[in-house]
């Protein structure tokens, strides 16, 4: 049978079955959500009167539920536009829809006899081809479907979304012994292509791969923690970034989870795996018990109470974080803990080396770091082959589940399989004997390197390297330079052969910000494209596209009067881009992550964005002082404002105002389905889930557009509409500083960019050469940046990473 997604249903509005609805959403997909009905009227609704048959009421839960969904922070839709794509119901009225979808996930309650009773139903309208899985994390998936009929069992699975579906990238797929072998493809390959994941295959084990690495560690830690008296900003300075976990650390991410939620799962869990020694030694903790039971009766949940490890506090009107005393039991003011093994090691760059740095030191941060370190690589080692026959499902749950930059054994390779044991040994944490099988036979690491590629890993049944394999033509950076692919590199950007006549502009400077080597590197690959090649991709694999120009650059070319220097960049980066737009073979530009100022005008002026789903994207150039001039202005006007004025007799006041409100007030796409509605994005322009092929789709892309018969567009006009309209923007401004809105700053740098948005002083609206538009943005430019105001700003942002409003 061929199966297809057309539409699903989620049942379960709760945080997480909503949150996964809106990201059946997010992929295009029409989904129906449903949940049960009230049993009990509301004081609102009974003083209107309404009675439990009334729809509105039937229908109250899965309602405010998405309702959840829409207004949760971080969104979990791509943008407002997506919600229409979710229908609600309930499971009364409703459940007929079950008949006719292709995919129900069930995401309700933890409890067995509820799944079982809801399973017998949708076994008895399912469509033969329906597939059913549910999301469930501490019950066992094939007990949910036993009884039920061969056709249900075979379509039926478990699909672990982790919290939140949108960001984090983890799906386990649990098969049971009667799931068909095409439905577990199916869904995997769909979740990982559509929904934008990264597929872990898992046993039917409790709380399968991620969820159980996690509670044996963290059952340790905080035994240990509580053991040796570390305190909560220790904790946290130690095990975020520098050990390559996200910046919620430890305590910060038990506030994120609830302690409510992490009791619960510990009560869940510690009977199914009673047999794990290793774990409940240190879950049957007394002094854990007593910390998470006082958090509990406390009401100190985390972030949803305000209060729990950090409490929030106003110091002077601002808000603040105090952290949890865990002798004292109260909170209390914060403090900066300072370690010198942790100083020492900001220098390196690698984990494998900062982690050597912190271990090898004598403080109390590697203290903890190596008794961490060496627990987890044995909690996780002992685990093989109960949860995982290899290394590889386990480090990808924990790098795409829990943000960590590597998982246990890719760690242990970092540091040296051999000797890391060796020290495991001597501090009570010994590795298991198929570790040291493994050494013996000649397998210095878990995986197979083949130069920064990894090829294999090893799998202790058949005690040999099991081959990786990534998809075919699959275009990978670090692949290609090891191939000697590098056409040509410098400091800050590479050109590089991707094969089949296309080549690549990588950058690989600080966040990837511009530079005079970039745009070097972006000339040199137009023209070896022009000369060799059919195509040419700008793109990284990065987290960053790019945090824009570099501002120190300009601000010291400011503060030392060149200005003809910082001319000459602003006119270079304005006609390397201009030269991308008109290029006569295609190039297509491949943001993700934080495409900002510069880095945001560049991929306007591409032939095709072919964009990551998680884009975060805008004109940001007013935060630091100065207006978009690498082309930036001219291009929201030619999206915005060209358009609606091809319209005769069109008033072209509110498409002026939306595009001086976006770069005026520096808004930023959360999403580039944002990005499209901003006009950063055009209509062709395409969206990939999967960051991991975002490189692979852009060179795609350049080989259609060339296979298409791609010519590059014909020269565009711009609409200016002139000193009319320069004068209501002026007015507009001046109403904003004279309610106090905006700094005098402020005003000066909206009249600027009201000149360039209405082309300055014409005496009626006109259709202007791009060029035109171009040389105004370059003069504003560098008048503000003559500022002290201005100057000021782009030293506020270099040194704190924030805006400055002077």
């Amino acid at each position: 049978m061929k199966y297809q997604i057309h539409n699903a249903v989620v049942i379960g509005a709760g945080t997480m079955g909503a949150a996964v609805a809106a990201h059946l959403a997010n992929a295009g997909v029409p989904v129906t959500l449903l949940d049960i009905v009230p049993h009990k009227l509301t004081s609102k609704e009974q003083k209107r009167g309404l009675t439990l048959d009334d729809p509105q009421v039937r229908n109250r839960i899965v309602r405010d539920g998405l309702q959840s969904a829409i207004k949760s922070k971080p969104a979990s839709f791509f943008s407002k536009e997506f919600n229409t794509l979710v229908t609600t119901g309930n499971l009364e009225d409703d459940f007929d829809v079950i008949s006719h979808t292709d995919w129900v996930i069930e995401a309700i309650i933890e409890n067995l006899e509820i799944k079982r009773d809801l399973m017998a139903r949708i076994d008895a309208i399912r469509a033969p081809h329906t597939i059913v899985s549910t999301n469930t994390s501490g019950i066992p998936v094939a007990s949910i479907a036993e009884g039920l009929t061969d056709g249900f069992r075979g379509h039926f699975l478990g699909t672990h979304f982790f919290n939140p579906p949108r960001y984090l990238k983890l799906l386990e797929v649990i098969p049971t012994a009667d799931t068909l072998p095409e439905v577990v493809e199916f869904i995997s390959r769909f979740g990982e292509y559509r929904l934008g994941k990264g597929i872990v295959p898992a046993k039917d084990t409790p709380n399968f791969i991620g969820n159980r690495l996690f509670a044996g560690w963290v059952a340790f830690q905080m035994d240990y923690i509580l053991e040796h008296q570390y305190t909560v900003p220790e904790v946290d300075a130690i095990t975020g970034p520098p050990i390559g976990h996200p910046k919620t650390a430890t305590f910060r991410l038990f506030d994120l989870i609830g302690m409510d939620v992490w009791a619960h799962v510990s009560k869940n869990l510690a009977p199914l795996i009673s047999h794990d020694e290793y774990a409940m030694q240190y879950m049957s903790s007394e002094r854990v018990k007593e910390l998470i039971t006082t958090m509990v009766d406390n009401g100190w949940l985390g972030n949803k109470t305000k209060q729990g490890f950090y409490k929030q506090v106003r110091v002077d009107g601002k808000k603040d974080f105090w952290p949890l005393d865990l002798q004292k039991m109260e909170h209390v003011e914060p403090t900066k803990p300072r370690f010198a093994s942790i100083g020492k090691a900001k220098d390196e760059t690698g984990l494998g080396d900062r982690l050597k740095v912190i271990m090898d030191g004598d403080d109390r941060a590697s203290e903890l770091v190596r008794t961490f370190t060496y627990q987890s690589l044995f909690y996780a080692a002992h685990l093989i082959p109960e949860i995982a026959d290899t290394p590889k499902p386990m480090d990808d749950a924990m790098r795409w589940g829990f943000g960590h930059q590597a998982g246990p054994f890719e760690i242990w390779d970092m540091l040296g399989v051999a000797e890391t044991a060796d020290a495991m040994q001597a501090a009570g944490f010994p590795a298991p004997d198929w570790v040291g099988t493994m050494l013996e036979s000649g397998f210095a690491s878990f995986y197979d390197y083949d130069g920064p590629t990894i090829i294999g890993v090893y799998n202790p049944g058949s005690k040999g390297y099991d081959p990786i394999t990534k998809p075919q033509g699959m275009v990978i950076l670090d692949q290609s330079k090891a191939a000697g692919k590098v056409i040509k590199k410098n400091p800050g950007a590479s050109l590089i052969d991707i094969g089949d006549g296309v080549a690549c502009v990588e950058f690989h400077t600080k966040m990837n910000a511009l530079d005079e080597d970039i745009i070097t590197m972006i000339i040199e690959g137009l023209d070896r494209t022009e000369r060799d090649f059919d195509g040419l991709v700008i793109g990284n694999e990065a987290d960053n596209f790019s945090a824009g120009a570099n501002l120190f650059m300009v601000v010291m070319a400011a503060q030392n009067g060149l200005w003809d220097q910082l001319e000459a960049a602003l006119k270079r980066g304005q006609d390397t881009y201009m030269r991308m737009r008109y290029f006569p073979k295609p190039v297509v530009v491949a943001p993700a992550g934080l495409a900002l100022g510069g880095g945001a005008e560049m991929p306007m002026h591409a032939s095709r964005i072919v964009a990551a789903a998680e884009l975060y994207t805008g004109l940001v150039e007013f935060g630091v002082g100065v207006i978009p001039a690498w082309g930036g202005t001219k291009e929201i006007l030619r999206r915005i404002m060209n358009p609606a004025m091809r319209t005769p007799n069109a008033n072209y006041l509110p498409y002026l105002q939306r595009a001086f409100e976006q770069i005026g007030f520096a808004k930023v796409a959360t999403s580039a389905a944002e990005a499209r509605e901003m006009g950063i994005l055009g209509p062709c322009d395409r969206i990939v889930m999967n960051r991991d092929y975002l490189l692979t789709e852009a060179k795609r892309e350049v080989l259609n557009m060339v296979a298409n018969g791609y010519a590059p567009p014909i020269p565009e006009k711009i609409f200016a509409a002139g000193r009319d309209a320069l004068s209501a923007l002026r007015v507009s401004v001046y109403m904003l500083r004279e309610g106090q809105f905006i700094s005098d700053q402020d005003k000066l740098i909206g009249e600027k960019l009201g000149s360039v948005l209405t082309g300055g002083e014409l005496s009626q609206p006109a259709w202007v050469p791009e060029q035109y538009i171009l040389d105004l943005e370059r003069e504003a430019f560098l008048s503000l940046c003559g500022t002290e105001k201005t100057q000021e700003r782009l030293w506020h942002t270099l040194q704190t990473g924030k805006p400055l409003r002077n």
